[in-house]
């Protein structure tokens, strides 16, 4: 096989709850400048995998509210690249959608699904990672990246291998976004693995995975798919009745021939404040400072961020996240942060969408 035979999928349909208030429904934290260095997390997702697949080969799904921005933020895509999501359903079903989509294209193809909103900060190593996990997909293997936890982080899942001499691992088990007590015991075992959700396969293996575990989604797509001309409107009424469940319950949890290639690529998922903070420069207090007008004291560990043109003065904080954005405030404990979700739906509830 060669390169060309090699694809690449970018999931851009979330709505980054967890990074109010900069990222909302209307404009969610793929399609923003987080760290403020002039690219948007999409557009360097979509940089990076040009280094591993050619740029013709890559698709981007999401859903129609976010189409144009996803032609304002990567202007070289043309619309057959672009794949439409009617609607989010989780994980399996746009991965299903995707795999099929491509089949039909190209049966021989080999892809990589990669979120829009993640950071690599080595990229040596994250392009010999893919590039030996597209060898190991002409096996039929089901990979994900791993990366080796350092906190009990309940919002990522976690993958146990079996140990061997290879550089890619049979996973034993495959848990996703257990309690925190189970995460602490993971973590102490030594033989989990963070699985990124950069994920490797054919699409031969990944349809014939769904054609064992989820039949029922693959039978309701192929009603699409069977059709010669596939209007978005006739996808609507049908995708909308496919289950709603990750690819990991669906499938990596059940799956026989699912494997993990452990990495070190530098890998941070900017699922909340806390850990873009954990991975960003600080100053000799350990706090993070986006704010051209800011005057702190006795503020430690601290990360604050405007997008507005006005002073902050901050006086006795430790261990807080401040993001001030035109659509809101956040000021939250660094540990509280991963209840932003549950905030933003009861503010929702209360006082409408407007500002979420």
């Amino acid at each position: 096989m060669t390169q060309q035979n090699n694809y690449a999928v970018i999931l851009a349909s979330g709505t980054g709850v967890r990074l109010w208030p900069m990222s909302t429904v209307k404009k969610p934290k793929q399609f923003l400048d987080v760290l403020g260095i002039g690219k948007t997390l999409i557009q360097i997702t979509y940089n990076r995998l040009k280094k591993v697949v050619p740029a013709e080969n890559i698709f981007i799904i999401t859903t129609e509210e976010y189409i144009h921005l996803v032609k304002e933020q990567i202007p070289t895509i043309i619309d057959s690249k672009i794949i439409l999501e009617p609607r989010i359903m989780n994980t399996a079903a746009c991965n299903l959608l995707a795999a099929m989509h491509i089949h039909q294209l190209n049966p021989l193809a080999k892809l990589i699904v990669a979120p829009s909103d993640h950071l690599i900060y080595d990229v040596h190593n994250f392009i010999d990672c893919i590039n030996l996990a597209f060898d190991y997909a002409d096996s039929d293997h089901l990979i994900s990246i791993g990366v080796e936890p350092n906190r009990p982080d309940t919002n990522l899942s976690y993958v146990q291998i079996i140990e061997n001499e290879s550089p890619i691992k049979k996973v034993k088990t495959f848990v996703d976004k257990p309690d925190e007590d189970f995460a602490k015991t993971f973590i102490q075992s030594g033989d989990f693995f963070w699985n990124t959700g950069i994920l490797i396969w054919s699409t031969k293996a990944i349809l014939e995975a769904f054609e064992s575990y989820r039949p029922s989604m693959i039978d309701t797509l192929k009603k699409y798919f069977e059709q010669p001309l596939r209007n978005p409107q006739v996808l609507k009424p049908i995708y909308t009745t496919l289950d709603v469940i990750s690819i990991n319950n669906a499938i990596l949890e059940k799956a026989k021939n699912v494997y993990v290639i452990p990495s070190e690529i530098g890998w941070n998922d900017m699922g909340t404040w806390k850990s873009i903070h954990d991975h960003t420069p600080t100053d000799e207090d350990g706090n993070n400072i986006k704010c051209k007008y800011f005057v702190g004291y006795n503020t430690t560990n601290t990360f604050i961020h405007t997008t507005q043109e006005k002073a902050i003065i901050v006086n006795g904080l430790k261990d807080f996240v401040v993001i001030d954005s035109v659509n809101g405030l956040l000021i939250c404990p660094k540990d509280n942060v991963k209840e932003i979700r549950s905030y933003v739906s009861n503010l929702r509830l209360s006082k409408g969408e407007k500002y979420c």
